[in-house]
């Protein structure tokens, strides 16, 4: 929640339907059920699900193979979609997980938030809407600069190159 224990609002309004769809699933190969790793006495995947929700900007939903994971954010008041086991990446569960939401298609905008991101501002997300509200934009990554030289040549660290 940054150093003051409030959470940076967020200034972008956008006439386009949103979703934040935030895929998560226990078979992590680096931290086995890291999801439902409790933080301040809630899950991972509900702190993150809660920053979706604070920024704003849409529907949230998390997308899980899990029954552990639904379980946990629909105890909070949640969506959860639970999608196939096997995905090859958290992109695919999510496009798996909007054929399920919106078969009719009529979201304009999907935001992919990773779900291992307890600490993400909602104004983070925020910003990654900006560019997508220029019509020559059709995709936008939130990025941080990588500032630990054992990250650059890690393959699990995304990297994004910017010009």
């Amino acid at each position: 929640m940054g150093g003051s224990g409030r959470l940076k609002e967020c200034h972008v309004v956008s006439v386009l339907r949103t979703i934040v769809l935030i895929p998560s699933r226990l078979a992590s190969t680096r931290l086995p059920g890291k999801p439902l790793a409790s933080i301040g006495g809630e899950a991972m995947i509900v702190q993150v699900w809660r920053r979706a929700v604070a920024a704003a900007v849409g529907a949230v939903a998390v997308a899980c193979e899990d029954e552990e994971i639904a379980q946990a954010v629909e105890a909070a008041g949640g969506r959860a979609v639970m999608t196939k086991s096997g995905h090859p990446s958290g992109a695919d569960r999510i496009h798996e997980a909007l054929e399920i939401l919106d078969p009719e298609r009529t979201f304009d905008q999907v935001v992919n938030l990773q779900g291992d991101l307890p600490n993400i501002e909602p104004s983070a997300i925020c910003r990654v809407l900006e560019p997508l509200n220029n019509n020559k934009t059709d995709i936008a990554t939130l990025a941080a600069e990588i500032t630990d030289q054992k990250e650059v040549s890690d393959p699990n660290v995304v990297k994004v190159i910017a010009g």
